[in-house]
């Protein structure tokens, strides 16, 4: 796999999981009754969150899995697991459904951004956005950018950076998005983002499988796309 590869693949999974367009519904909201700076600001907020944990959890995953004795091979079989289910719920149904309820205001209008970042890093941040398959995804991302040293790490890092941004500018663009797609295509976009989530997932188990017997998985299932 070379570095585009890893890069373009990284930032569909995470882009898939944190499904910033599919959660717009939920962000707008949740920040019902702000003014347009507001929503900036908070939209800043959590996406700045969002960046900081999963480069957090980019670096310091591998070293968890040691200190708890998890085979890299059984995590991304577990992640797999994890990461099917989340797909097939994205299929099926809206997944954010249960999070779109109107948020309340309180306190002054002074005090209104604190409140909401507060009030939205959980369950909004997480594990709406950063769920268990999305830190999975970048543990299992992380182990594979070894291979490339330094410039892996970097690129990691870039894409994550990208998602986050990716985050920003979607919940920047919440009237536009949801007049432009509406309620069905935003429904619609879930979906095929979910399908996309389940295909990863079954690559992910079959690379566990593979990395963890012998002749038990066929190369080219394991690898279809070869360095």
């Amino acid at each position: 796999m070379i570095h585009w590869d890893f890069a373009v693949n990284f930032f569909v999974a995470l882009f898939a999981l944190l499904d910033p367009i599919g959660n717009v519904p939920v962000f707008a909201a949740s920040t019902a009754g702000a003014s347009s700076r507001q929503r900036a600001q908070i939209a800043l907020y959590i996406s700045l969150f969002v960046a900081g944990f999963l480069v957090f959890f980019y670096f310091s995953g591998l070293a968890l899995l040691t200190f708890f004795g998890i085979s890299m091979p059984a995590f991304r079989i577990a992640g797999g697991v994890i990461l099917f289910m989340l797909g097939l719920k994205m299929v099926n149904d809206d997944f954010t459904a249960g999070f779109a309820s109107a948020a309340e205001e309180t306190g002054d209008k002074a005090t209104y951004v604190r409140r909401r970042v507060e009030q939205m890093i959980v369950p909004f941040a997480m594990p709406l956005l950063i769920g268990p398959g999305a830190i999975s995804t970048v543990i299992i991302y992380a182990s594979q950018a070894k291979a490339y040293g330094l410039q892996g790490a970097a690129t990691g890092v870039a894409v994550i950076i990208a998602v986050a941004l990716a985050t920003l500018l979607s919940f920047l663009a919440t009237p536009v998005i949801s007049r432009i797609f509406g309620k069905i295509g935003l429904s619609i976009i879930v979906r095929v983002l979910g399908l996309i989530l389940c295909a990863m997932a079954v690559q992910f188990l079959i690379s566990g499988f593979a990395d963890a017997t012998h002749g038990f998985i066929r190369h080219d299932a394991a690898m279809p796309y070869p360095s």
